[in-house]
């Protein structure tokens, strides 16, 4: 018996990994995370499947129910969104299975922030104007930031930020980046990715706020930070420059 952490992606069926499909085929037991699974991944469970959500339960609950599969022999399949390393809550949970001597393993999905940027046609990385993704959030019910990782600090990098659970937040998010990116900083807000009713909106760090104000969009989206946004002039990748020689293309010699 074996319980299955499953990055199930940001929203779209089709997203979800072959490997975390098949898994789903065929575990009798599916603990899916709430309104953020779609039903059409859980239509890939067998028909006699125990299927639950798990929105409205606590830990123990949940450990409760890996508990019940495993003294009755029956794989698991954990279905989370996104991709479980990332704000997952997966830590908590394999603590606790590791304490009760039932086996786990992980299986990632895409997150959301890719699939994000998949849409837009957008390369979070651009030669000479950021190198670096940062995923962060900001503090507000959920735990406190570790020290130094606070957003004052991590944008002090300049890098591209995606903001994860902080749409609630864009004041403080405005006040403590305008400093470092400027006003006119773009900034991509991105509603449900993945989802039919997904949504985009464009603005700068000066007035994303309002327009996202006005949109009512007030959970399940991503804040997107960065000068690679409106970059449109940035120089090629070295990689597959002519003079840039590497093993798979080693130096030609010169027809004289």
């Amino acid at each position: 018996m074996t319980v299955h952490f499953i990055g199930a992606g940001p929203g779209a069926p089709d997203l979800i990994t072959i490997r975390g499909r098949n898994l789903i085929a065929k575990c009798p037991v599916c603990l899916y995370a709430g309104s953020l699974v779609p039903q059409e991944i859980l239509a890939y469970a067998p028909e006699s499947a125990y299927v639950r959500d798990t929105a409205p339960m606590t830990l123990d609950e949940i450990i409760a129910e890996m508990e019940t599969a495993h003294a009755e022999g029956q794989d698991v399949a954990r279905v989370h969104s996104g991709d479980p390393s990332i704000y997952g809550a997966i830590a908590e949970q394999m603590r606790r299975l590791d304490a009760l001597g039932i086996p786990y393993d992980v299986t990632p999905g895409v997150p959301a922030f890719a699939a994000a940027a998949a849409v837009l046609k957008q390369e979070l990385t651009l030669p000479e104007v950021s190198q670096t993704v940062i995923a962060t959030r900001t503090t507000m019910h959920a735990s406190a930031m570790p020290e130094g990782e606070d957003l004052d600090s991590l944008g002090r990098s300049g890098a591209t930020l995606v903001i994860h659970l902080s749409v609630r937040n864009l004041k403080h998010v405005q006040d403590t980046l305008i400093p470092h990116y400027g006003e006119d900083c773009p900034v991509v807000v991105a509603y449900r990715v993945g989802w039919p009713e997904e949504q985009f909106l464009r603005g700068t760090l000066a007035d994303i706020r309002e327009k996202v104000r006005q949109s009512k969009i007030s959970r399940t989206a991503l804040i997107l930070v960065g000068r690679v946004f409106t970059s449109h002039d940035f120089r090629d990748s070295a990689l597959y420059d002519a003079e840039h020689v590497h093993v798979l293309r080693p130096k030609r010699s010169r027809v004289p």
